[in-house]
């Protein structure tokens, strides 16, 4: 029987024979094996879990005989997986993030919390919008808390569909697979530029007027570091790439140094980068207006507290719309 089915098989009763293996699964062998796939080495995986070798050695051991698999196949240098160990390590990590959120939320109801909510989200939508968006959001529950994560648009997908949050935010080009999506916000690029630059006077932008000068790129997994490269490959072209940063504040800082030109967007350059004497020229390709949306692995399973941050997120794009109006 595949370790998978007998991990996460929930939808039948267990046989006597699956349940005295289920049994074998405990947490410490977990985190012990978690440890091996991470070190690719038995040696270094026993020191950094403080426990001898030979210990780490007989628990993988027992847990191949007990479900009949092999885990790893041993090479002189180190240790790989096989597909039996490919499917465990996805659930034996999903398993301890599980109880870890466990302990971390009992935690806080004892000090007074009344609901948690894990979010992922990448930088646009940290930057421009989640700052006011959350401040309302706690004025209106205050007992109610947070843990909000940056990561790239794809790894919040990717953090989604294996339960590392509840809700993600990420770029709408970004592909949701299985995922629930949802609207969120609009922004719109930008290229910041010195004001000394030949392009400066302009009032907006083509982007392949831009590819004969050095840019500033985010970092290699940001949706718009990928989509601009994407766009130059679709015109024959190549961006003259100079260096590769992690935020909209790092763009602009090199944009001041005379290092190129940043794509970020709008707002966030209202943020960041306003107050650096920098120009942001809006980008007039259709790909320059951007959506947001939020994914979930299924909304009528979230939490409460998830619940109520997902309705609150999707509303809030047409409360202020109405405002403004």
């Amino acid at each position: 029987m595949p370790i998978s089915s007998i991990v996460t098989d929930l939808s039948r009763a267990a046989t006597p024979a699956e349940t005295a293996l289920t049994r074998r699964v405990d947490l410490t062998t977990l985190r012990l094996f978690v440890a091996v796939c991470d070190e690719q080495n038995l040696t270094r995986a026993a020191q950094r879990e403080g426990i001898a070798a030979s210990a780490v050695s007989k628990r993988m051991n027992d847990f191949e005989l007990a479900f009949g698999v092999t885990l790893f196949k041993r090479l002189a240098k180190g240790m790989a997986l096989t597909p039996a160990g490919e499917a465990l390590l996805h659930h034996a990590r999903v398993t301890l993030l599980n109880v870890e959120k466990i302990a971390v939320e009992l935690s806080e109801y004892s000090q007074g919390v009344r609901g948690h909510v894990r979010m992922l989200a990448n930088l646009s939508a940290i930057v421009q919008y989640l700052p006011e968006d959350l401040s309302a959001f706690f004025a209106a529950h205050e007992l109610l808390r947070v843990d909000l994560q940056e990561r790239p648009s794809g790894q919040v997908v990717r953090g989604i569909e294996e339960g590392a949050a509840e809700i993600g935010i990420c770029a709408a080009e970004a592909d949701s697979r299985a995922l629930e999506a949802f609207h969120y916000r609009y922004d719109n690029l930008v290229v910041v530029m010195r004001p000394d630059h030949p392009l400066a006077g302009r009032d907006k932008l083509l982007f392949t007027e831009t590819l004969d000068f050095d840019h500033i790129g985010l970092h290699t997994a940001s949706s718009i570091y990928l989509r601009s490269q994407y766009a130059a490959t679709q015109a024959g072209k190549t961006m003259r790439l100079r260096i590769n940063v992690p935020g909209f504040d790092a763009v602009c800082r090199m944009v001041q140094a005379n290092m190129g030109l940043g794509l970020i967007p709008d707002r966030a350059f209202a943020v960041v980068g306003a107050g650096m004497g920098l120009r942001a020229i809006p980008l007039r390709d259709d790909w320059g207006r951007r959506e947001l949306k939020i994914v979930v692995r299924d909304a009528a399973h979230l939490s409460a507290t998830g619940r109520l941050m997902l309705d609150y997120l999707r509303a809030v794009e047409t409360d202020r719309v109405g405002r403004v109006g």
